[in-house]
């Protein structure tokens, strides 16, 4: 008999376990009020997890200079963080005197996402602003963001169809985003924040109800990742969109038969 001993394997890393409990392709619990705020021509409230977003949606009845006398109408966005949205007190921008290059990126995400699933040119001469305020912050705000910004702007789209002031229903389809990641080697779906502080990889995706792509940000933290592992977030990613613009989908055809079509 040998005497040799028997050579131990390496131990197995242990698969990350998500603060949550959620499963790795699993949405946080999304709560969607539609009409949120009395004033606005438009709103909406959206929970995502621990993250809080109200959207509203103002009319205005002029549109930037470049588009003057062209027919087409405009929608833009702008976006604020609450200063205790987060666990340390952030101070609002306009103290700063600037606004941060952040809020500009998530502001044009955010206006680029409802400009391009709107036909803008049965808006007439009229400039949307959808207003996004994160109230509590906890990871993915500007994906929330966008997805409160789709309804906030098909209640106001119904309000202009409900007083004839259009033609036809502009938005041609629902738009939604998520965030997806890798966090010790395991492919995440909507991170939140204590996911998203130590990703590998840090990816958001934005996608119409054709689940054609609008706009996708994927960076490495801290190393490169494969072409194969781009397609396996895509994946996954295009799994929870589908979650949340059925959710979108079921709350608006609530509201109007006009939002049967989607």
């Amino acid at each position: 008999m040998s005497s040799k001993k028997a050579r131990k394997e390496p131990a197995k890393k242990p698969l990350f376990k998500r603060p949550s409990g959620r499963g790795y392709d699993e949405l946080r619990p999304l709560i969607i009020k539609p009409d949120y705020m009395d004033f606005a021509e438009g709103s909406a409230y959206l929970e995502m997890g621990k993250t809080k977003v109200v959207a509203t949606a103002t009319i205005e009845e002029k549109v930037p200079q470049f588009l003057k006398g062209t027919g087409s109408g405009w929608i833009t966005a702008e976006y604020s963080m609450l200063p205790r949205s987060t666990e340390k007190r952030t101070p609002r921008e306009r103290t700063q005197g600037k606004i941060s290059g952040r809020t500009q990126e998530i502001q044009r995400l955010i206006g680029r996402a409802l400009r391009t699933t709107t036909d803008l040119n049965l808006i007439g001469e009229r400039t949307i602003i959808i207003d996004c305020d994160i109230i509590q912050a906890d990871g993915g705000t500007r994906t929330a963001s966008v997805n409160a910004g789709c309804i906030a702007l098909a209640m106001c789209f119904k309000k202009l169809l409900d007083e004839g002031l259009l033609p036809t229903f502009p938005l041609r389809h629902l738009v939604a985003a998520v965030s997806v990641g890798i966090v010790e080697g395991q492919r995440l779906l909507d991170l939140d924040y204590q996911e998203d502080s130590q990703a590998e990889v840090d990816m958001n995706v934005v996608q119409t109800d054709e689940g054609r792509l609008v706009e996708v940000q994927a960076a490495a933290e801290k190393l490169p990742f494969s072409k194969q592992e781009l397609n396996q977030l895509l994946k996954l990613a295009d799994k929870g969109l589908k979650e949340i613009m059925a959710a979108q989908r079921a709350i608006l055809k609530k509201i109007h038969p006009v939002f049967i079509a989607y």
